[in-house]
């Protein structure tokens, strides 16, 4: 099959090698400009897997005004913050013949592919999976081969040949996909486990190990996971797993699968770029206010990492200033 991968950060060179060394053909498309460029200088992206066996994998990268591929598939791996501006400078390359897969954390992102893709061709999931990128045209893959798992689910909730072919190739990259028809209840699952580790990681600059090593995780854990319940049950969402199934969840992605690991929250607020937890928190917020429920503990959490970022930002615009007494 030919996939085209929309996004060439970490989890989109991931998917996208992983595809690729199983037989696929895949191209990337990127619009960040040191990214693209250092793996056109370099012929490729290095690869890591638990930072050892470094090496330097054959890609094709290109600009979004510079692809004119017809794939099978694109793999959407984009900040939710910046996903419109792909999908417009991407449009020239779409037909109503392709599918799009996505497991971008978050919510919101499933209405703007639906903008540019037919209902039944939108393929949407969770990828319980760890990665880094290390920097531009360099990226870290977390774990054994075969670690996590991922969920997928059509839009349609309904299974044509075409899911049953992208999960097989799935497969073959052991991300081992668990094809659902829930389609709303497979997308909240990774967002109430976001907004559960990903955030409090991201305030406390801990890896998900130490934040499940402290004594009061399941407390808070629990806090969080039965607000968003709350709000998820309310709009009439049938949620993959049980309250209790969630906390479990946390824990073994926490102690278990990826204890060393800094989410992808945190690594955007530690870059100084801006985070999203809007679409996470956030969105968990908002969709409680449709049904005049307060997820207030989530609302609390949303406006801290605003904070956050704000602080930070001024702080690197005070470090930028000149020293008017050295100037």
């Amino acid at each position: 099959m030919k996939f085209t991968v929309l996004g060439a950060g970490a989890m989109g060179l991931r998917y996208g090698v992983l595809l690729q060394a199983a037989g696929n053909e895949v191209d990337f498309v990127d619009t960040w400009e040191p990214n693209v460029e250092k793996m056109h200088q370099q012929g490729g992206v290095y690869v890591s897997r638990d930072h050892k066996d470094r090496h330097l994998v054959p890609v094709k990268v290109y600009y979004p005004e510079d692809y004119h591929g017809n794939p099978d598939v694109w793999v959407v791996f984009t900040k939710q913050m910046q996903l419109a501006d792909f999908l417009k400078r991407s449009a020239h390359c779409f037909n109503d013949q392709q599918y799009v897969m996505t497991c971008m954390n978050g919510m919101g992102h499933v209405e703007k592919l639906l903008q540019y893709f037919k209902p039944e061709k939108v393929l949407a999931g969770t990828a319980l999976v760890a990665t880094v990128l290390n920097g531009p045209g360099d990226v870290d893959f977390i774990g054994a081969r075969g670690a996590g798992t991922m969920n997928l689910a059509n839009y349609t909730e309904k299974p044509d040949d075409m899911t049953h072919r992208v999960v097989t190739e799935l497969e073959k990259c052991q991300f081992h996909p668990n094809l659902t028809t829930n389609f709303r209840g497979t997308l909240l699952a990774k967002v109430v486990f976001n907004s559960v580790v990903n955030t409090l990681c991201t305030l406390f600059e801990i890896t998900m190990g130490e934040y499940a090593a402290y004594p009061g995780a399941d407390e808070l854990s629990k806090q969080l996971i039965n607000e968003a319940y709350d709000v998820c049950e309310r709009d009439g969402v049938t949620m993959l797993n049980t309250r209790a199934e969630e906390l479990a969840s946390v824990n073994y992605v926490s102690k278990v699968a990826n204890p060393l690991h800094y989410p992808s929250m945190y690594q955007d607020m530690s870059h100084n770029r801006p985070t999203e937890v809007d679409y996470i928190n956030g969105y968990l917020v908002s969709l409680g206010q449709k049904y005049h429920y307060q997820a207030k503990t989530h609302a609390f959490l949303t406006h801290l990492v605003h904070l956050a970022e704000t602080t930070r930002q001024a702080a690197v615009a005070t470090t930028a200033e000149p020293d008017e007494a050295t100037a």
